[in-house]
C-alpha cells in the first residue's frame, strides 16, 4: 500500500466547517502527475483528505491518501471528458471498464436493500438478515448495534453480513475486530471463507511479524487496514496509545460483556468507541444485572440513549439492540433440521467411594457446617473459602489436593492458635485427598463407563467434550483417560487459559476437523464463550457443575447451536456423598441443572431466571442456597414464575425480544439482492473477460505472460496463478490459508455458493483433509481477485475519457452517474441518468431520464449482455460536443432527486439533533453533573457528527456514449 501521507488527522470536532475540495467517490483526480480514482473523502484541518486507487501505469495496484492542504489535487472536469471509440469485440473493453467503475462506486449509505451479504456463504436466514437491516437502519446516523442474540444463533455470521454491507457502501475500508484470544482464528476463518473479507490475525505470531516490518515508533495499525486481535493484547498500554491516534470505519467487539466496569477492557472500549463510525458489540449475556454497567455499554453505542443521570431510554435502546433466542418465533421457524433439538439431559448421580465419603464428611462437619459454628479458616471473609474447598472436592480429588496445597502456601508457620488450627485441618484434608486419589474415584469410573458406551475409543469416531472448572482436574482426567480408554497421546487434548493463544487456537481448529485425531477434548471454561465445537461432536459432559446458569448455558451452547445436525446430548456427573448435609447440596445443584433445561425449553435464555446476568453473582446466590441462607425457588424461580420486573435490564431485553418477533422477508422475497449491471452473466464471466483483455493467452504460464487460467465446469472451479501484483495483494490473507492451500502458486476458486458450502463442509468432515481451509475459495462479490481485475480494467481508458459504443437507442445518448455525498465524503444518494440528444446538430436540447439502478439504465440503452455487438468502432468527431450539455442536463435533473434525498436526510438529522438538545437540557437541569467536561464533549461530538452527515456536494460523471446502430457522424463518414 502506497501512502502519500498518514491517513488520520485531527478529531471530528476539528474537521467540520471546511469547504473542502470539489471531489467525491468516483471522481478522477490528478495528483503528482498520476491519475487516481477517488474511493472516499473526508474534511480535516489539513483540507480534504482523499483516499484513492491508482489508475496510471506507475501507481496501478497502489492505494494512497492525499490532503488538499498538502498536495495539489486536480479534479478532472466531467464536461471536458474526451470521447473515444471502442474497437474491441463485443465492446469488451467498454463493458469491463464500465463494470469496474460500477463495482468501485459505493452503494448509498441508506439503501434499504441488502446487496452483497445475500450472496455470501451463509444460509439466507431472515432473522440474521434482520440484524443487518437493524444495523443499517437510516434512523441511526451511524451503524451501531448490540447483537444480543442468545447462544448458538450465529452472531459471527451476522457480524460478517453487516461488515460486508458496510464495505459495499464505502464504510468498511478500515476494520478492527476484537475477540477473546482462543477464537481469533475461528473469527478470521469465518470472515474469509464466507465473506471474502481478509483480516490479518494479530496473535503473538502476527504481532511479531508486524514488529519485523515496522520500526518501534510506527503505529502498527497503519500497516494493515483490516485486523483481528485479542482484547488481552489490545488492552496493553502501548497498543491503547496507538489506538487513540487511529480512526476506524468499523470496530467489532465480540463477547462485549467483558468491557464494562472499571477495567482495562473498559478503558480500551472507551478509546475505540469515539474513534470509529460503525460499532458492533456482540454478547449472548450483554449485562450483569447492574443498570449502571448496562448503561455504560449503551453509551458506547450512543451516548444520548442514556439520560445524563444514568437512566436507559427504552425507546432509544430499541434502535440499538437486537435480541432473539432459540425458541423465538422467527428463529424456530427457520432453523429446522440445521439445528437438531437437544436430547433430554442426563444427570448421573454417582455414589461416592469410601475415601470420597471420608473427605466429604470432613468438609461438611469441619468446614461447611461446623458444629462449633466456625470453620478452621483464619483468613478474611471466612464464609467463602470452605465453599471453595467444596467446589474443588466436587470437581475431583486432584482439585481438592491442589486447593489445599495453595492455601497451605499462604498460611505461615503457626504464630497463633488460629493459623495452627487451620494448618492442622488443611493437613488432615490433604491426607484425605491423597487417600481419595489413590483409591478408585466413583465419578471418574462413571465417566469412563459412559465414554465407552458411546464408543469413544482409539479406533472409534465418536467424540466428546468434557468440561471442568479446575485445571488440576483437567490434567488428572487426561492422565487417567489416556490409560483407561487406551487412547494415543494425540487423541486426548487439554484446553485451558494458561495455554498461549497459538496453542488454544490450534486445539480448537483441530477439533473441528473430521481428520483430527482428538476423541476427547477436556476443557475449562475458557472454551465456554464463542468457540464452535459442534461440527464433529454432539456429546458434552459436565464433569463438575458450575454454580451458574449462565455458565451452564454457555457450555451447552458449544455443541447446541445452529448447524448441529445430530441431537446434542448433555450429560452431567454428580458425586453423591453419604453425608446428609452434602447430599442436600447435591440435590440443590441437580435442581439448578434441571432449571437450566426448563429455561432453555420455555424461554430460550437461562440467564433470565435468576436475573443476575453475571456468572460470579449467580454463583454467590447458589452458595447462599447451599449455605441455607436462601430458598432455591427464591434464587432460581421456575420459568412460569419469572416476574416481569419493569425496572430490570432482563425485562427490558425480554421486551425487545418480544418486539422483534416479526422479521422482514428474506432476500429472495424482498428483492434484496444485488442484481448487478447485466453486462456480465456473473462474477466468473467478468473475471474471465478481464483476464482475456489483460493477457494475450490467459491459459499460458506466468513466465509466458499468462496466469495458467483454467476452468473446470464439471467441478464448478476455476484456477489461476497469481501475478506478482496480485500476489502482493494476497499477502494480507491468513498465512495458514496461503500455506495450506499453496495460494501464491495456484489460486483455486469455486464459482457457486452451493459448491462453496460443500467444500467448506468437506474441509471439516473429510478424514483425509489436514486443513480447515477449503480446497477452493468462493468467488464472492467482494473477493480481492475481482477487485484486482477491476483495477486492471479501469486502466483501459486514458485521462478523462469516455467510451462510445452502439446500442439500441434512437438518438445519441450519454449514460451518466450522479451521486450526492455528505461532508464525510460518503454517498448518501445516487442515480443513473440517460441523457438523449435527439438532434446532434443541436446538442443543447437534451432529454434526461433518471433510473434507479445501473441495470435499468443499461437495459434502456440496449447495452447489456449479448445485446452489445460491435460492428466496428464509432467515429467520435461529432460526439465530443455532446458531453458538456449532457453533464449540465444531468446535473439539473440530479438536483431534483438530490433535493428530495437531502430533505429526507436532514429530517432524520433534525430528529437526531432534537434528541441531543433534549439530552443537554436534561443535563443542565441536574443540580450536580458528575463530569461537566464529559457532558460537553458528548454534546459537541454528537452535534458535529450529525453536521458531518448532512448532504454536501453532488457529482455527475459521464460513463458511456451510446449511438444508434446506423449512426454516422455529421460529415457522413459513417463507420
Amino acid at each position: 500500500m502506497a501512502h502519500a501521507t498518514l491517513e488520520n488527522s485531527e478529531p471530528l470536532a476539528e474537521q467540520v466547517g471546511h469547504s473542502g475540495l470539489a471531489v467525491a467517490p468516483g471522481s478522477i483526480v490528478i495528483v503528482r502527475d498520476a491519475e487516481w480514482l477517488v474511493t472516499s473523502t473526508e474534511e480535516t484541518t489539513s483540507g480534504t483528505l482523499i483516499r484513492c486507487q491508482g489508475l496510471s501505469e506507475l501507481v496501478r495496484d497502489s492505494t494512497a491518501a492525499f490532503y488538499s492542504g498538502i498536495d495539489t489535487i486536480v479534479p478532472l472536469d466531467p464536461e471536458q471528458a474526451t470521447v473515444v471509440g471502442d474497437d474491441s469485440a463485443g465492446y469488451r473493453t467498454a463493458k469491463l471498464w464500465l463494470e469496474a467503475t460500477l463495482r468501485k462506486s459505493p452503494v448509498p449509505l441508506n439503501a434499504p436493500e441488502l446487496t452483497v451479504s445475500t450472496r455470501m456463504l451463509a444460509d439466507p436466514l431472515a432473522y440474521q438478515q434482520a440484524a443487518v437491516r437493524k444495523a443499517l437502519d437510516p434512523e441511526n446516523l451511524r451503524p451501531r448495534i448490540l447483537i444480543a442474540d442468545a447462544v448458538g444463533l450465529g452472531k459471527t455470521l451476522e457480524i460478517g453480513m453487516i461488515l460486508s454491507e458496510l464495505v459495499r457502501r464505502g464504510r468498511g475500508e478500515r476494520i478492527l475486530i476484537v475477540t477473546p484470544r482462543h477464537v481469533l482464528e475461528q473469527m478470521q476463518h469465518e470472515m474469509w471463507t464466507r465473506f471474502a473479507l481478509p483480516f490479518v490475525r494479530l496473535d503473538s505470531v502476527g504481532i511479531q511479524r508486524v514488529r519485523q516490518k515496522l520500526p518501534a515508533t510506527r503505529n502498527p495499525f497503519s500497516l494493515y487496514k483490516r485486523a483481528i486481535i485479542s482484547i488481552d493484547t489490545l488492552k496493553q498500554e502501548k497498543y491503547r496509545s496507538h489506538l487513540a491516534k487511529y480512526k476506524w470505519d468499523a470496530v467489532v467487539i465480540d463477547e462485549s460483556h467483558n468491557i464494562t466496569g472499571k477495567t482495562l477492557n473498559n478503558r480500551l472500549a472507551r478509546v475505540l468507541a469515539p474513534n470509529t463510525e460503525a460499532l458492533i458489540l456482540a454478547s449472548a449475556t450483554p449485562h450483569n444485572g447492574n443498570k449502571e454497567s448496562f448503561a455504560e455499554l449503551i453509551r458506547l453505542l450512543e451516548p444520548t440513549a442514556v439520560t445524563p443521570d444514568g437512566e436507559i431510554i427504552e425507546s432509544e435502546v430499541k434502535r440499538l439492540i437486537i435480541r432473539r433466542h432459540r425458541h423465538s418465533e422467527e428463529v424456530a421457524r427457520e432453523v429446522g433440521a440445521d439445528w437438531a433439538e437437544r436430547m433430554p439431559p442426563q444427570h448421573f448421580l454417582v455414589d461416592a467411594s469410601p475415601a470420597e465419603n471420608a473427605a466429604a464428611d470432613e468438609l461438611a462437619n469441619v468446614w461447611l457446617h461446623p458444629e462449633n459454628g466456625s470453620s478452621p479458616y483464619s483468613g478474611d471473609n471466612g464464609s467463602l473459602f470452605p465453599w471453595t474447598l467444596a467446589k474443588a472436592f466436587l470437581s475431583s480429588p486432584a482439585a481438592l489436593k491442589e486447593s489445599v496445597k495453595e492455601r497451605l502456601r499462604k498460611v505461615t508457620p503457626p504464630a497463633d492458635g488460629g493459623q495452627a488450627r487451620e494448618r492442622e485441618a488443611l493437613a488432615y484434608l490433604s491426607d484425605l485427598s491423597d487417600a481419595a486419589l489413590s483409591a478408585p474415584s466413583a465419578k471418574y469410573m462413571r465417566l469412563v463407563e459412559y465414554l465407552k458406551s458411546i464408543d469413544v475409543s482409539r479406533k472409534g469416531t465418536e467424540r466428546a467434550v468434557v468440561f471442568s472448572e479446575r485445571v488440576a482436574t483437567l490434567h488428572w482426567l487426561r492422565a487417567k483417560l489416556l490409560t483407561d480408554l487406551k487412547l494415543k497421546d494425540d487423541q486426548i487434548r487439554v484446553l485451558h487459559g494458561g495455554l498461549t493463544d497459538v496453542e488454544q487456537q490450534e486445539i480448537v481448529e483441530s477439533f473441528k476437523q473430521s481428520s483430527s485425531p482428538i476423541r476427547v477434548l477436556i476443557t475449562g471454561d475458557v472454551a465456554s464463550e464463542g468457540v464452535n465445537l459442534h461440527s464433529q461432536c454432539h456429546e458434552l459432559i459436565h464433569f463438575d457443575i458450575p454454580w451458574s446458569l449462565i455458565r451452564i448455558e454457555q457450555r451447552n451452547g458449544r455443541i447446541d447451536r445452529y448447524g448441529q445436525k445430530k441431537r446434542p446430548q448433555i450429560t452431567t456427573l454428580l458425586l453423591d456423598p453419604s453425608n446428609d448435609k452434602f447430599a442436600g447440596d447435591i440435590r440443590v445443584l441437580k435442581r439448578v441443572l434441571e432449571r437450566e433445561h426448563e429455561a432453555h425449553s420455555a424461554l430460550g435464555d437461562a440467564a433470565s431466571l435468576m436475573g443476575k446476568y453475571d456468572a460470579k453473582v449467580e454463583e454467590d446466590e447458589i452458595r447462599k442456597v447451599l449455605a441455607g441462607k436462601k430458598n432455591l425457588d427464591e434464587a432460581v424461580p421456575t420459568p412460569d414464575h419469572v416476574i416481569d420486573n419493569g425496572d430490570s435490564i432482563g425485562a427490558l431485553l425480554a421486551r425487545l425480544a418480544a418486539g422483534q418477533g416479526s422479521t422482514q422477508p428474506s432476500a429472495a422475497a424482498s428483492g434484496a439482492t444485488d442484481a448487478g449491471s447485466g453486462l456480465f452473466a456473473d462474477d466468473t464471466a467478468f473475471l474471465r473477460e478481464a483476464l482475456q483483455a489483460t493477457f494475450a493467452t490467459p491459459a499460458a504460464s506466468v513466465a509466458d505472460n499468462g496466469v495458467n487460467w483454467h476452468e473446470y465446469p464439471n467441478h464448478g472451479l476455476v484456477s489461476l496463478s497469481p501475478t506478482r501484483d496480485l500476489a502482493q495483494r494476497l499477502e494480507v490473507l491468513p498465512q495458514s490459508y496461503l500455506r495450506d492451500r499453496n495460494v501464491i502458486d495456484e489460486l483455486k476458486l469455486v464459482v457457486s455458493p452451493q459448491r462453496g458450502k460443500a467444500l467448506l463442509q468437506d474441509a471439516r468432515d473429510n478424514k483425509a483433509s489436514t486443513s480447515l481451509w477449503p480446497e477452493a475459495h468462493y468467488l464472492g462479490p467482494l473477493h480481492p481477485v475481482l477487485e484486482w481485475a477491476s483495477d486492471r480494467a479501469l486502466s483501459n481508458l486514458g485521462r478523462n475519457q469516455v467510451f462510445a459504443v452502439r446500442g439500441d437507442v434512437d438518438a445519441p445518448t450519454v449514460l451518466l452517474f450522479a451521486t450526492l455525498t455528505n461532508r464525510r465524503g460518503q454517498v448518501v444518494a445516487s442515480s443513473y441518468i440517460t441523457a438523449q440528444i435527439p438532434d446532434p446538430s443541436n446538442p443543447e436540447f437534451v432529454l434526461p431520464t433518471a433510473h434507479g439502478t445501473a441495470h435499468e439504465a443499461l437495459e434502456t440503452i440496449g447495452f447489456t449482455g449479448a445485446k452489445a455487438i460491435n460492428h466496428g468502432p464509432v467515429t467520435v468527431d461529432s460526439l465530443q460536443r455532446l458531453i458538456a450539455p449532457a453533464v449540465r442536463a444531468a446535473r439539473a435533473l440530479a438536483d431534483q432527486f438530490s433535493d428530495a434525498s437531502a430533505t429526507s436526510i436532514e429530517q432524520r438529522i433534525d430528529r437526531w439533533s432534537s434528541r441531543v438538545d433534549r439530552w443537554e437540557e436534561d443535563a443542565n437541569a441536574l443540580i450536580q453533573v458528575k463530569d461537566l467536561k464529559l457532558r460537553r464533549v458528548t454534546v459537541e461530538q454528537e452535534r458535529l457528527m450529525a453536521e458531518s452527515m448532512k448532504p454536501h456536494q453532488q457529482l455527475v460523471r459521464p460513463l458511456l456514449v451510446v449511438v444508434p446502430q446506423d449512426f454516422t457522424d455529421e460529415n457522413g463518414t459513417g463507420e
